[in-house]
């Protein structure tokens, strides 16, 4: 009777909603893609990645690939790196290219760890906007880098304003590198990304110093005076 009336019980039993199938586990440190906005994913990648850019300008620039290549000699199985190395010839380093078409370079600082480059202000810019803060090594006119000193001008501007890390020398560049790969953080532009204020700032920041040193060349006396022959013969300077 007793085991008569259990099966009557169960046998009247519904049975209950069935329950969703579990979502399959998400690796650790894997974030939702449908929840999260994409972030920078460097599980593939061996090491800091490093983004060297010298420009389109025809100028080489042997000085700063020659102080990345020595100090690549000592960390190369701790950095991934890519070098757009213009005009200049290619380093013996991986990852050299000549040109980066535009959408490519800003892939490229949008992915790196760390950005080194000349002192080209739209490169600076480009790298800010991105993030990073640029590592700048400016051309010297004197060496044959450039016609004329306004990378350095303008390099040395930001580097005293804080928007910038300048480096003017082979053990300047090698010791800011150093601390870029023993904490890359330092490295980043940090902004509210609800505001715009921090961009505008930055932007005006720029823009003073522009103006500035538009203001500086423009009273600068030229080296040339005109020289102008009379109509009576003879010549002389303007």
């Amino acid at each position: 009777m007793t085991g008569d009336a259990g099966a009557g019980t169960a046998s009247t039993r519904r049975p209950g909603p069935a329950r969703p199938a579990p979502h399959p586990a998400r690796p650790a440190g894997r974030p939702d893609p449908g929840r999260v906005p994409r972030q920078r994913d460097h599980t593939d990648v061996a090491g800091v990645q490093v983004l060297v850019a010298v420009g389109t300008d025809k100028h080489p620039f042997d000085r700063l690939l020659g102080w990345l290549g020595e100090w690549h000699v000592d960390v190369a199985d701790l950095v991934d790196l890519t070098v757009q190395h213009g005009h200049t010839a290619a380093p013996a380093v991986p990852g050299a290219v000549p040109f980066l078409a535009h959408d490519a370079l800003q892939a490229a600082m949008a992915d790196a760890d760390l950005v080194v480059c000349h002192g080209g202000p739209a490169t600076i810019l480009e790298s800010r906007r991105h993030g990073r803060l640029p590592i700048v090594v400016p051309r010297d006119p004197a060496r044959g880098e450039h016609v004329d000193d306004h990378q350095q001008l303008f390099a040395r501007r930001l580097g005293a304003a804080g928007m910038v890390a300048l480096c003017e020398s082979r053990a300047a560049l090698h010791d800011t590198l150093a601390a870029g790969l023993a904490d890359p953080a330092r490295f980043a532009v940090v902004t509210d990304p609800l505001t715009c204020d921090a961009q505008r700032a930055a932007v005006a920041n720029v823009g003073r110093i522009v103006d500035g040193l538009v203001a500086e060349a423009a009273r600068r006396a030229p080296w040339w005076r005109v020289w102008v022959r009379p109509a009576g013969g003879g010549g002389r300077v303007r």
